[in-house]
């Protein structure tokens, strides 16, 4: 799945990491990953062992690419 930046700005708040990682052109494994190592380009939300993104760190970084 992959959305525009418009479809982007319509999500809630958070979205899980296979959305967040199709829309960034990356695999979720590697999200995953990098998320697990603290270097996600986007913020995201953990509880416990299940990972969130947040949708307005998103915009952003797509905004600036």
């Amino acid at each position: 799945m992959s959305a525009t930046l418009d479809e982007v700005r319509q999500w809630p708040a958070t979205v899980a990491v296979p959305e967040a990682a199709a829309v960034l052109g990356v695999s979720k494994s590697h999200l995953y990953e990098l998320i697990k190592r603290g270097e996600a380009p986007v913020r995201t939300l953990s509880f416990g062992t299940r990972h969130r993104v947040i949708t307005a760190s998103l915009v952003a970084l797509l905004e600036a690419a």
